[in-house]
């Protein structure tokens, strides 16, 4: 046990004493208490998902069955810290609600509340997109979940629409975040380095392997937003390698066909998070004041979920080599308001402080209107999939 805990302070795994697995553990096998579906409605790399029906109560849970070895190596600190991130964020509305938990030879099951729902990546799956109406509110209740794990040092570190459950079907009112197993607890002087996420949204100094931070999260979020407004990722090449090399350079671009009706504070918040350097990305309160998301600022009238269709744009199935990127020649800078914002935490060395710019167009993330990034390679946009691979 002393080994674990060892192993799991090293690596940012929260542990989870004796008294805290009685509280949540049930001795008896699930399938006294549930009737377990066969059917499996999600699956992860290491993990299936089951709707749970419970035979006293008829309620409903989502039964996340978690292997307890993987390729030979035992993953019982992965799913303890899993468990214990669950039951701290047990408070917060925002995040997925665990029920208990049972034990099976080869598995550790998580009853979790079930979201109607189901994955905010279903809303891609058939061909739809959220206005920014939608987009803001979702992105508002993420940052909500994000913050309430990050006031904890915890950060996420697998932020996709595939880890985003809609508790009403179709609906974005009420978003909650899920799938923490590889979230790390960040704790003041320890660094955290690991190949972790998903590759449309890991962050730079991941792949660079440097230390993780919150703003590692904050990076996913960036990317999210631009999902969540085009239905498309920013970074998204032909092969992992062209998508690594696009993320670590930072090549951004905000093609008409897919932004024409998207605000500039939305751009400029997507820019915002999106810098290679994470000392310069704002925490997630600061986000939660942009002119984008805050509740003071009335950007758009209220609009339904809307399909891609009816619009005269480039539709998802168009080749990628017909796929057009703005040319840098049709940008142009606008007034620019600033406000500045605290140093992340973790990052004391340095007294950087982060500032929000509304610009109308800017290409580049880092730079601004004056980038020096020259000359810049467009990117080519490929349709969100499901990718549930983790790097490592």
């Amino acid at each position: 046990m002393k080994m674990l805990e060892d192993r799991a302070n090293g690596e940012g795994l929260l542990c989870l004493s004796d008294d805290e697995l009685r509280s949540v553990k049930r001795n008896s096998s699930i399938s006294d208490v549930y009737d377990v579906e066969d059917t499996v409605f999600a699956r992860g790399k290491f993990a299936t998902v089951r709707r749970a029906n419970h035979k006293t109560t008829g309620v409903q849970y989502a039964a996340k069955y978690i292997k307890k070895r993987r390729r030979a190596v035992d993953m019982t600190p992965e799913i303890y810290h899993e468990i214990s991130v669950l039951r701290k964020c047990a408070p917060c509305g925002r995040v997925v609600r665990l029920h208990e938990v049972y034990e099976t030879n080869s598995d550790v099951v998580l009853v979790l509340e079930l979201a109607a729902g189901g994955e905010l990546q279903r809303i891609f799956d058939t061909d739809h997109c959220l206005n920014e109406v939608e987009a803001r509110r979702a992105m508002r209740q993420i940052l909500e979940g994000l913050g309430y794990l990050h006031e904890r040092n915890i950060a996420h570190l697998d932020l996709k629409p595939q880890n985003l459950l809609l508790t009403v079907e179709d609906s974005c009112d009420d978003i909650k975040l899920c799938d923490f197993g590889v979230s790390r607890l960040l704790a003041p002087g320890a660094e955290v380095r690991a190949l972790l996420g998903t590759p449309d949204y890991v962050a730079p100094e991941v792949l660079s392997y440097e230390p993780i931070s919150l703003a590692t999260d904050i990076w996913s979020v960036g990317v999210l937003a631009y999902v969540l407004l085009s239905g498309y990722t920013p970074f998204g090449g032909d092969t992992k390698q062209e998508t690594y090399l696009n993320i670590s350079q930072c090549i951004l671009t905000f093609e008409p066909d897919h932004f024409s009706d998207v605000s500039t504070a939305a751009i400029d918040f997507i820019k915002s998070s999106l810098l290679v350097n994470p000392r310069l990305r704002p925490t997630v309160q600061e986000l939660l004041k942009h002119p984008w998301i805050s509740p003071k600022n009335h950007i758009l009238p209220s609009l339904s979920i809307k399909t891609t269709e009816p619009k005269d744009t480039t539709p998802k199935t168009t080749p990628i080599s017909q796929r057009k990127c703005l040319p840098p020649a049709e940008l142009t800078p606008s007034p620019r308001t600033t406000y500045a914002s605290e140093n992340l935490n973790g990052f004391a060395d340095s007294p950087v402080r982060a500032a929000f710019t509304v610009t109308a167009n800017c290409l580049c993330a880092q730079c601004g209107a004056t980038c020096r990034h020259l000359p810049h390679t467009p990117v080519s946009k490929t349709p969100i999939t499901v990718d549930r691979g983790i790097l490592c």
